[in-house]
């Protein structure tokens, strides 16, 4: 898109091409080709076509519509340049001598199928650049799986000491740039930079430590153009001096009052032109801050992007194309945060696009919803955690791409069109999925540095797949549990408005403002009380007292009378099935109305491993129960 402030600018031009300028500069002698991408026009300095212009670090070609720099032999593509920056954004571009033959002894290496990841260490020693933090700090928190899937290491040495250590593609890069969470592990070590460096490096250079570009600001100060003088060593910087005279053939020596009369014209023309330019400029300035001030979600992002690895950018247009144009009967599920389509990208991946209310709860509500689950989804890792594929943030819309979990949520198995599903839901299945939310809430509150609260544990947020194992989403109003110095993870609190789902929210957490990880549990404990009872978080059409199913659970279970609102589906021969009570007891504790006589995540998790061992123990005399006893397989979190 053309700055608004180039159209007066050309007109200047053009005013100013009246004057006939005498130069020795290297422009004349050196006319610049085509405009090549990023660049729209003649490459502002330090950047240039031509040998002998600009510096010597930033001489570029253009090749295949990109224009091409070289830094210690090795080429890169540069795919955007900021006027006025100190950074650019490279990625290493395919040629040969980025990648020589491969010798016989290493054809086994898979390298080469990583057209971006050249052959050896990126090396920017000797240059005017250096590694931005951001760059580095993402590879210096890039760890592969373990154990890592090698090739044969004798064969294939460098590929062996990426995937060991990412941080060596960058020589010189350090091997810590600040504190970060937790990421998890990738499982595609050079996939995954392969990727990274598509997306570009950042570089930066510093103009202050650079005595070229020190000359250069003293020729600029005497109206001269910077050059570069490749024959000399000991003087390679040259400033050219221009020389302008009036030479049009209409202007006359033997009438002097028509040149004062034409240079006058000139004169006011030209500084007309140059109010018209500054006020553009200001103008296009203005509005660039307000555009900036009017997106905080691209403010958030790139504050925080240091935090965490973010997860691929998707255009708004290939979103919508995906869901064919966010079609109604694409529509697989309709949240208080947003509606969620069915979707299948350019790659053929099938996955659930979740659509961001713009006004129900105020754009900028949608904007923190958004922001936060993009920064804490793309830190955590879990095989029960809903995997975050990529995002999109426009004006049109705010956009999050998912897994598609194919079988509903736990809310439609238990109270929605799945209820009906033949012996899907048995004890032994629900025990299995009340172990894996538990191992979920086990790993955000005790492996996740700072811990992560979740705040809406609700069966509407537990994604049910097609072989009865789960996965935990929505974390739009999660928060990271970061506790002062003179508190602990224990007695530590967040102090923050309540947010949650009703039915779900813990009452401690709405009376005091205070946030801590057993507010989760208050959560999961509702859930159990689903899985056993068959029965609403909240129902209207349930009696005042027993219109939240906490309250009437608990009512129950103090009574004895707990057989009174377990789910028929669990009774078998007039008796409960075996467990039921000893889960009962643990989903009361749970939902204790102080927060201090509630279990944390680790006790309830060892519990539930208790109830499904003695549930393994009865014999089962069914195919359903079988399948049951199989999805419970797997989930201690020890193998």
């Amino acid at each position: 898109m053309t700055p608004p402030w180039l159209t007066p600018l050309v007109f200047f031009s053009v005013l100013c091409g009246i004057c006939s300028v005498n130069s020795h500069s290297c422009l004349s002698h050196h006319p610049s080709p085509c405009p090549c991408p990023p660049f729209t026009s003649t490459p502002p300095f330090p950047f240039s076509f031509s040998p002998g212009c600009g510096h010597p670090a930033f001489q570029i070609s253009c090749s295949a519509n990109h224009s091409i720099i070289s830094i210690n032999n090795l080429s890169f593509s540069l795919l955007h340049y900021e006027p006025n920056s100190t950074s650019l954004l490279l990625s290493p571009h395919v040629t040969n001598s980025t990648f020589p033959a491969k010798s016989q002894s290493s054809s086994n290496c898979s390298l080469p199928q990583f057209l971006s990841i050249p052959s050896r260490s990126i090396n920017l020693s000797a240059s005017p650049f250096r590694f931005s933090d951001a760059s580095c700090n993402r590879l210096s928190v890039l760890r592969p799986c373990s154990p890592p899937a090698l090739p044969n290491c004798s064969h294939c040495p460098w590929e062996c000491a990426l995937i060991k250590s990412p941080a060596k593609l960058f020589h010189e890069c350090g091997s810590s740039h600040g504190t970060v969470p937790n990421q998890g592990c990738q499982g595609d070590v050079l996939g995954y930079l392969d990727s990274f460096l598509q997306l570009g490096i950042e570089l930066e250079w510093d103009e202050a430590q650079d005595s070229y570009f020190t000359s250069c600001i003293d020729c600029k100060a005497r109206n001269g153009l910077c050059g570069f003088n490749s024959s000399d060593p000991l003087k390679q910087f040259i400033c050219f001096h221009t020389k302008a005279q009036l030479s049009p053939p209409w202007i006359s020596k033997d009438n002097p009052s028509r040149v004062t009369i034409l240079c006058s014209v000139f004169a006011l023309t030209c500084v007309m032109v140059v109010i018209s330019v500054c006020l553009a400029i200001i103008r296009s300035r203005r509005l660039h801050s307000s555009a900036t001030e009017e997106d905080p979600t691209t403010l958030f992002l790139q504050r925080h992007r240091l935090a965490s690895l973010l997860p691929p950018v998707f255009t708004y247009e290939e979103l919508e194309s995906s869901t064919n144009k966010f079609d109604t009967k694409r529509k697989i599920g309709d949240g208080g945060f947003g509606s969620v389509y069915l979707g299948q990208l350019y790659d053929s991946r099938v996955v659930a696009v979740k659509y961001l209310h713009k006004h129900h709860h105020g754009r900028a509500f949608s904007n923190k919803c958004f922001c936060n689950e993009i920064l804490i989804l793309s830190s955590i890792d879990h095989p029960n955690l809903v995997r975050l594929h990529g995002y999109c943030s426009d004006p049109r819309g705010l956009l999050l791409v998912y897994d598609y979990v194919p079988n509903g949520t736990l809310a439609d198995h238990l109270h929605g069109p799945k209820t009906k599903s033949l012996g899907c839901m048995t004890w032994q299945v629900r025990v299995g999925i009340a172990l894996q939310t538990a191992m979920v809430m086990e790993y955000l509150h005790f492996s996740v540095v700072p811990p992560v609260v979740h705040r809406d544990i609700t069966s509407s947020n537990i994604f049910v797949e097609k072989d009865m194992r789960i996965k935990v989403g929505d974390f739009g109003l999660s928060r990271l549990l970061v506790f002062p110095k003179t508190s602990s993870s224990s007695s530590g609190y967040v102090w923050t408005g309540p947010q949650g789902t009703p039915g779900y929210l813990d009452p401690d957490y709405h009376r005091s403002f205070r946030l801590t990880d057993k507010s989760d549990v208050y959560s999961f404990g509702v859930v159990l009380l689903e899985l056993i009872s068959g029965l609403k978080a909240v129902d209207q059409t349930r009696d005042k007292r027993e219109l939240a199913l906490a309250d009437m659970m608990v009512s129950k279970i103090q009574m004895g009378l707990l057989h009174q609102v377990v789910d028929p589906v669990l009774i078998v021969d007039g008796n409960v099935a075996d467990g039921v009570d000893v889960a009962a007891e643990l989903a009361f504790r749970c939902v204790a109305a102080d927060k201090d006589d509630r279990p944390d995540a680790r006790e309830v998790v060892e519990e539930l491993k208790r109830i499904r061992s003695r549930t393994r123990g009865i014999s089962r005399t069914s195919s359903s129960n079988e399948i049951g006893t199989d999805v419970t397989k797997g989930f201690d979190g020890d193998g």
